[in-house]
């Protein structure tokens, strides 16, 4: 028998053990996760109104509920108070990590620190319960908000700002989300890309639900889309596409009242100003098409008037203690998934997910990220299975403090969220705090 430990539960987590116990009868997996939820940003990152998207925890759930797998939530792993990774390397055959990007990149502007500036990902955790969020005010006092990014996730937040009560509400957003984003004065926002909407990273499906939000208008300028000289035949489907509804938004004639959504293109952010000790607006440097893919920046400057800026142009990996890192790419070095230590493969140590490749690709581009990397491990595995490991690993874990939440113990989480949902009049409603969540857990 081969015990492998998974560190994360997210898509790349559950695809890896997935693999593992499909492509070996042998193989027991345990996925840890430092949460006591399981599912990662499928319970986490997806938007609450993305029920399809959020259906995917279905297809996870059989993974963590087959018979050669167990769950094992709140245990951190590596940095304060968290189980070394040395010490988790000897409770098991092999480990495999699936901790993700968990950094977002930052746009290195003056005024970035000032109250009212974000990132989208830390607005995301606050509207999708996530326990070490809080309510950090992000709407309070503000009239309108600039989104800094045009990838999916910026579509998400700029979609989450204008949607109104009757569209959130049977979702299981947490109520003082809801409460908070329903009473909102936000009566603009501005969604704003440095360079082309050829060159914008969301997809069409993602698009066009921002035209089909009530009481909202979404505003393109005709003259952005004509700074992008684009042969739409030699653009891929999904760009040509997006280009298409971009220019139908452009022939409408402006809506008067409601909400706006605008659409901007060719801007570089150049600094955030303050008015009152907090972000007043954004300067952005009019930028134009340079010829080869970029953009250059055209020394002409405009001020957007912003209570609110999240900034959305990317995630990073972070270091996790005792594991190497490229700082440059922000991943751990590996070969196939192997994790390399000192120019050379580390026995037992893997990766998949986007601390093994970056974060690329969608949901789905995890499952051959996995696979590579439980094949790889399961081609080691003769020589892993001679290590000497502890028959099972959680009285060890046990023994260094550590009270996992086991799967009947998410199971009842679920209670819980069904039970207060019931209460509120609702469906399901997340519990939004780690009292409430490990008090539910343990309840079991």
């Amino acid at each position: 028998m081969l015990r492998v430990a998974v560190v994360g539960s997210g898509p790349s987590g559950c695809y890896t053990a997935q693999s593992l116990v499909q492509l070996d009868s042998e193989v027991h997996v345990d996925v840890l996760d430092r949460l006591p939820c399981p599912f990662g940003l499928v319970r986490y990152g997806v938007a609450p109104d993305h029920e399809k998207i959020k259906s995917l925890q279905g297809s996870l759930r059989g993974v963590l509920e087959h018979e050669r797998v167990r769950f094992l939530g709140g245990v951190r792993v590596g940095g304060p108070g968290g189980l070394p990774v040395e010490r988790l390397r000897e409770l098991y055959h092999a480990v495999v990590y699936c901790v993700g990007a968990a950094a977002d990149r930052r746009l290195g502007i003056p005024g970035e620190e000032l109250p009212g500036s974000w990132s989208a990902t830390e607005f995301v955790s606050w509207y999708s319960a996530h326990p070490d969020a809080a309510d950090a005010g992000f709407l309070r006092g503000v009239r309108s908000a600039v989104v800094v990014g045009v990838g999916n996730v910026a579509v998400d937040v700029t979609r989450m700002l204008v949607r109104g009560a009757a569209e959130l509400r049977p979702t299981d957003i947490p109520q003082a989300a809801l409460d908070t984003l329903t009473a909102s004065g936000i009566g603009e926002v501005q969604m704003v890309g440095r360079r082309g909407p050829a060159q914008a990273r969301f997809t069409t499906k993602e698009l066009r639900e921002l035209g089909a939000l009530p009481g909202a208008a979404v505003v393109v300028d005709p003259g952005d889309l004509a700074l992008d000289p684009v042969d739409d035949a030699a653009l891929p489907a999904v760009t040509r596409r997006n280009v298409e509804v971009l220019r139908g938004w452009a022939a409408r004639p402006p809506a008067a009242g409601g909400r706006h959504i605008r659409l901007r293109f060719f801007l570089r952010p150049v600094e955030l100003l303050a008015d009152g000790g907090r972000v007043g607006a954004v300067r952005f440097e009019r930028t134009a098409p340079d010829g080869r893919g970029g953009v250059t920046g055209t020394g002409r400057y405009e001020d957007v008037p912003a209570q609110l800026v999240l900034r959305s142009v990317g995630y990073r990996g972070v270091p996790l203690e005792g594991l190497p890192f490229d700082p440059a790419t922000g991943t751990v070095p590996h070969v196939a998934g192997r994790v390399v230590r000192d120019g050379a493969p580390s026995a037992g140590e893997y990766v998949a997910g986007w601390i093994k490749r970056g974060p690329t690709g969608v949901i789905g581009t995890n499952r051959p990220c996995a696979k590579e990397t439980a094949l790889c491990l399961l081609a080691d595995a003769p020589a892993l299975a001679l290590a000497d490991v502890p028959v099972d690993p959680l009285a060890a874990l046990r023994a260094a403090g550590i009270e996992p939440v086991p799967w009947h113990g998410w199971l009842s989480i679920e209670r819980a969220e069904a039970a207060l949902g019931a209460r509120l009049g609702r469906g399901v409603v997340k519990l939004a705090d780690w009292s409430a969540l490990l008090g539910a857990a343990r309840s079991a």
